[in-house]
């Protein structure tokens, strides 16, 4: 099985039955990872740049004079909005985010937060999350607690995660219930391995 990115493991992992076989399958035969077809790519830069550089909000809405295709100014403007708006006033300092392996046999997982943010001296890494359709709680779970297990217990315990559902304005920080999930994840890698 090649290595999985964080979306494709927490996609498998909260489908059920033949879904999940075809799941398997399609991440298995579609071709290697293309920058060109990542409609949010730019995006996604964009964000970690002016967090990076502290260049605020302007330069974040200034992305949008420079997207020509439609359907995607159609698609990032409210996403901006909707993140200017979770921002709001709140200052953030930058850090470089870690990014590790959660690694259960042969199956990998690569847990990549895009951003590592400060605010009142505490740190908090993001998983950016840009799709249409609402974060289930099985979703959420299962990235916080992969996040916080490979990334939060190798490096400071006054870090904490978060997933940013950017398209809904939810930011889920919340403590994560640890029991069964562990083995739970162990099986499902297990059940990829398999398959």
């Amino acid at each position: 099985m090649p290595l999985l990115s964080l979306t494709d493991f927490v996609d498998i992992v909260s489908k059920s039955g033949t879904p999940k076989i075809t799941k398997i399958r399609q991440i298995k035969v579609r071709p290697d990872y293309n920058p060109a077809l990542d409609y949010y790519k730019l995006l996604r830069n964009r964000l970690i740049e002016t967090h990076e550089k502290n260049l605020g909000k302007s330069y974040l809405k200034n992305l949008l004079q420079y997207i020509t295709d439609q359907r995607k100014l159609h698609n990032y403007e409210p996403l901006i909005e909707e993140y200017c708006r979770w921002w709001g006033r709140t200052k953030y300092d930058w850090f470089n985010p870690p990014s590790g392996k959660w690694t259960h046999g042969s199956v990998q997982v690569t847990i990549n937060p895009e951003l590592g943010l400060i605010k009142d001296g505490k740190k908090l890494l993001i998983k950016l999350y840009f799709k249409s359709d609402k974060l289930s709680k099985n979703k959420v779970s299962v990235i916080l607690y992969l996040m916080k297990n490979v990334l939060v217990q190798e490096n400071s315990s006054d870090m904490n995660v978060g997933i940013h559902d950017i398209r809904h304005g939810k930011m889920y920080t919340s403590p994560i219930k640890e029991e069964g999930l562990d083995a739970m994840l162990k099986g499902e890698a297990a059940y990829i391995e398999t398959v």
